[in-house]
């Protein structure tokens, strides 16, 4: 047995918002064994590791619900020239970013295969814990087919063993797609039932797959375990299309509708708003060559709809669960989003939550992480200012003072 103890240190609870002064964590193995009062902790008389907080704030290591840790920089002659291994070897530079930021648990929207999260299970290489989707199902013509009018043609994931092609089309051809995805190891559906800004042949309006189609993945998703679907879903028609065939997350919801929020409700679905992704982009554009001109126009012409979007579907008591496209972002800037996610009207603790608690709903591990209770993986953050008087506090990173993953200080 191996035992640490955090002290010096006030708690956040991220469900009441209450903070408990003096508290202490008690870590055995991979696990949280106490937490409390420092006094009302019980030490074992094995050795144990003291970690001084220094009276910083203790709190559940941070989600991301959607990220691509194979990617950045998404500039096109850079994405059709740098070899497939290269782009693997970079992620582990993305993974270590994404840990120093605090995020030790991450739902991964395409890109990451198999051999990548058991590098980061076995101790191989750092990361945060992955749920992976390896690859993004798109129709002929849809949101990832970047075939251009020229005959040109580029693969943002571009296909090998371990990682299927995403193209299909028809039921019987997107029933089969499923289940390659999943022997492949995917423990999520990715789909994109709608167009979105970075496709140059569709608009985000567009929806995209027939219900018959969608209704199909979700079907052969809970099949197997009961596997969910997460859409990329930013049009209205696309977002109702993919909640009434039953998908788990709408990704983006750029134009969310009465019918559609209700929709949400009324199925108990996520909405992961990934706000910080076009954000950054337009604040950055001048500083990225070789954006498509069809993506920052569309960015534009979207992003206030988009914030309106997100503050109706909190006013609407819509689950939110924080998500921010990491990629079009750079790894590492992830709690930038809780910013925005507070801009649309949410409070600091709102924001938190929606990062801790509700990402481990979204994720299915709400059992294992999210919350600081004796039982859970031991994924501590501790931050040096109180994030409930400044939020904007958690973006920066020289704040993040100490993240253990699963009993393991990785920072």
């Amino acid at each position: 047995m191996k035992y640490s103890l955090i002290h010096n240190a006030g708690l956040i609870d991220v469900v009441s918002g209450c903070i408990l002064k003096d508290a202490a964590v008690l870590i055995e193995d991979d696990r949280i064994r106490q937490v409390g009062p420092r006094e009302s902790i019980t030490l074992p008389d094995d050795e144990i590791k003291m970690i001084d907080a220094r009276e910083g704030f203790l709190l559940p290591g941070f989600i991301d619900c959607h990220v691509h840790l194979v990617l950045e920089d998404l500039t096109i002659p850079k994405l059709i020239s740098t070899p497939l291994s290269l782009t693997l070897f970079k992620s582990i530079d993305h993974m270590r970013r994404t840990l120093d930021a605090g995020i030790t648990s991450v739902r991964d929207g395409g890109g990451v295969d198999l051999g990548l999260k058991q590098a980061v299970e076995s101790g191989l290489v750092e990361g945060p814990r992955i749920q992976i989707s390896i690859t993004i199902l798109t129709m002929t013509g849809g949101h990832l087919d970047y075939a251009m009018q020229s005959g040109n043609e580029y693969r943002l994931f571009a296909p090998y063993p371990g990682r299927p092609d995403g193209k299909c089309d028809g039921v019987e051809e997107v029933r089969r797609k499923v289940r390659e995805v999943l022997r492949a190891g995917a423990e999520i559906i990715k789909v994109c039932t709608t167009g979105g800004t970075m496709s140059p042949h569709d608009h985000p309006t567009h929806a995209q797959f027939s219900i018959e189609e969608l209704k199909v993945m979700v079907q052969e998703a809970d099949y197997h375990g009961g596997r969910k679907v997460m859409a990329h879903a930013q049009g209205s028609r696309g977002i109702k299309n993919a909640l009434r065939a039953g998908v788990h997350s709408i990704e983006h919801g750029m134009y969310l509708d009465d019918e559609a929020m209700e929709l949400m409700l009324e199925r108990n679905a996520f909405l992961i708003p990934t706000l910080l992704a076009p954000v950054y982009t337009l604040d950055h554009c001048s500083e990225i060559h070789d954006l498509p001109e069809w993506g920052i126009r569309k960015m534009k012409e979207t992003l206030e709809i988009n914030l309106e979007s997100i503050s109706k579907a909190h006013k609407a008591g819509v689950r939110i669960a924080m998500g921010t496209d990491a990629c079009v972002s750079p790894h590492g800037t992830n709690l930038q989003e809780l910013g925005l996610l507070c801009r649309i009207g949410m409070t600091p603790l709102e924001a938190i939550r929606s990062a801790t608690v509700v990402a481990a709903d979204c994720l299915g591990w709400q059992d294992q992480v999210g919350t600081l209770e004796a039982g859970k993986l031991a994924d501590v953050v501790v931050v040096r200012e109180n994030p409930l008087e400044n939020i904007l506090s958690l973006a920066d990173k020289a704040n993040i003072t100490l993240v253990v993953k699963g009993g393991r200080v990785v920072k």
